[in-house]
């Protein structure tokens, strides 16, 4: 099975990637990873990913798709794979189409804008070790100090809510309208993002076994 997960920056896609990945036995390609990978073995769409890093900007669509199709002919895509953070436009989806990919299930995960920015502005991490924790859901023994290793806890720039709000409206303008072109081709399954990840995994299980 192909599938695309869908959902704005916080809403919890990356995490019920590893789950479908666990259950369905099937790779999860993050477009960050893979570009990632692909910097690393020094493809030829790798190399041409570092050169637009490099002069600090957006790699473009032509170079992502290029890394998304290299990614896809290799072996553990054969009996599918989750795409999670591609396509982030209508002109990606499109090229997908073109290259022939066939998707089978677009899982939108729906979380409220209010939600997360209360889930993302709460996340702390040690600037010594890296652990995370979290205002709410995950609070340290001694406030704004590490549990592991007695570092500062501080609030990374993405996490800052205006960052976060910012984020949200690039999803809005430019992701979202993806709802809209797989919902035409009958494909989109939409999720309401759960407070336990198990509850919104179970949800999750539910349309992809439909």
């Amino acid at each position: 099975m192909n599938i695309i997960l869908l959902g704005a920056p916080g809403a919890g896609k990356g995490t019920q990637a590893e789950k479908i990945c666990e259950y369905l036995g099937i790779p999860a390609i993050s477009t960050g990873n893979i570009i990632r990978e692909a910097l690393k073995s020094g493809t030829e769409m790798g190399l041409k990913a570092k050169s637009f890093m490099e002069a600090g900007q957006l790699v473009p669509d032509e170079v992502v798709i290029g890394i998304i199709k290299d990614r896809l002919k290799e072996d553990d895509c054969k009996n599918g794979f989750i795409l999670d953070g591609f396509p982030r436009t209508i002109p990606q989806a499109e090229a997908l189409d073109t290259m022939g990919v066939v998707i089978d299930k677009v899982i939108d995960i729906e979380v409220p804008d209010e939600k997360i920015v209360a889930r993302m502005s709460g996340r702390r991490v040690c600037g010594n070790c890296g652990a995370s924790y979290h205002l709410m859901y995950k609070q340290p023994k001694v406030d704004g100090v590490c549990d592991l290793c007695a570092g500062t806890l501080v609030q990374r720039k993405d996490d800052h809510p205006d960052t976060v709000k910012e984020r949200l409206t690039v999803y809005h303008s430019e992701t979202e309208p993806l709802k809209d072109y797989y919902s035409k081709q009958g494909k989109l399954r939409i999720v309401e993002g759960q407070e336990e990840v198990s509850d919104t995994t179970a949800l999750v299980y539910r349309e992809l076994g439909e």
